[in-house]
C-alpha cells in the first residue's frame, strides 16, 4: 500500500530508541524526512545513522535536548520546520504507590505525558489545517483503557491527554488534520527489559527465561516489536487514514480481555 506521505516532514519524540524510533524507522521507509529528539545525543546519533542506512534518500535531524522544557521544545520545532506529521512520545512515569507520590511527581508527570504533547499539538496544529493535511499520534499506553494499579501516574496523565485529544481532533477534522492516540500493550523495549530484569533478579531466575515466561501471559504468545509498532503508527499518519480520527487504537497482541 502507498502510504501517500513521500516528502512530507515529521517531527517524532523520544525517538533514539524504543517505539519512537520505531515508528520514525517506519515513516523514514515511507519516504517521510524526520527529525527525531531524545535527550541523549549520543544513542539519538546512532538511531538516526541506523534510519539513514534503512531509508537512504530522506532528511533525518537530530535534536538533543528534554522535550518536556520550553527550550527543548522551540528547539526540536525550529529544526524540524514545516511539520505534517507529529509523534508525541515520552517514557513513562515510575510506577508505585499513590500515598507516596508527592505534589512534584504528579506534575513532572502530567507535564511530560499531558502538557507537552499538547503545547507540541498547538504548536503545529494551525499550520496544519491551513495547509489542509496534518497527522498527530500520541503514544500512551494500554492503561488508558485497562488502568494499571501501579501506573497511577501514567494512568492519570494520559487519561487526561485522551480526553483532550477527544475534544481537538473534532474541532480540525474538516482541515484534514487527523488526532489518534496509539496505545502499546507489551513490547519488548528496553524499559520491559528492565522492569523484567528486576522481577527476574528478585525471584532468581534468568532474564531470558523470565522473558519467555511473561511473553506466555499474552494471547499473541510473544510480545511486540517496535517494528510493527511504528508500521501501525506510519499508517495512522497515511492518506489512505484520512478517516480516521479522535481513535484510541490498542496494539497489545489481544491482552485486553473486554470486547470494547
Amino acid at each position: 500500500m502507498d502510504l501517500g506521505i513521500k516528502g512530507r516532514n515529521a517531527l517524532v519524540c523520544a525517538a533514539s530508541k524504543g517505539l519512537g524510533f520505531g515508528s520514525a524507522l517506519a515513516l523514514a521507509k515511507e519516504g517521510v524526512n524526520v527529525t527525531i529528539t531524545a535527550r541523549g545525543a549520543e544513542t539519538l546519533e546512532q538511531a538516526a545513522q541506523k534510519i539513514r542506512a534503512a531509508a537512504p534518500g530522506v532528511t533525518v535531524k537530530t535534536v538533543a535536548g528534554d522535550i518536556t522544557t520550553d527550550a527543548g521544545r522551540a528547539e526540536a520545532l525550529a529544526a524540524a520546520g514545516e511539520i505534517d506529521i507529529l509523534v508525541n512520545n515520552a517514557g513513562g512515569p515510575p510506577p508505585g504507590d499513590f500515598r507516596n507520590w508527592s505534589r512534584e511527581e504528579w506534575i513532572k508527570a502530567v507535564d511530560a505525558n499531558m502538557i507537552t504533547p499538547i503545547l507540541l499539538a498547538k504548536a503545529v496544529v494551525d499550520g496544519m489545517a491551513a495547509r489542509k493535511f496534518g497527522r498527530i499520534v500520541n503514544i500512551t499506553s494500554s492503561s488508558v483503557k485497562a488502568p494499571i494499579p501501579i501506573l497511577g501516574l501514567s494512568n492519570g496523565a494520559r487519561a487526561g491527554l485522551t480526553g483532550f485529544v477527544s475534544g481537538l481532533a473534532r474541532q480540525v477534522a474538516k482541515d484534514g488534520v487527523t488526532i489518534n492516540n496509539l496505545l502499546p500493550g507489551r513490547f519488548l523495549t528496553d524499559r520491559l527489559r528492565g522492569t523484567i530484569g528486576a522481577q527476574s533478579k528478585k525471584a532468581g531466575d534468568e532474564l531470558e527465561a523470565e522473558i519467555a515466561k511473561q511473553a506466555t501471559t499474552v494471547p499473541a504468545g510473544r510480545f511486540g516489536t517496535a517494528e510493527e509498532f511504528g508500521e501501525v503508527c506510519a499508517f495512522l499518519c497515511s492518506v489512505p487514514a484520512a478517516y480516521m480520527t479522535a481513535q484510541n487504537v490498542l496494539l497489545d497482541g489481544g491482552n485486553y480481555p473486554g470486547t470494547f
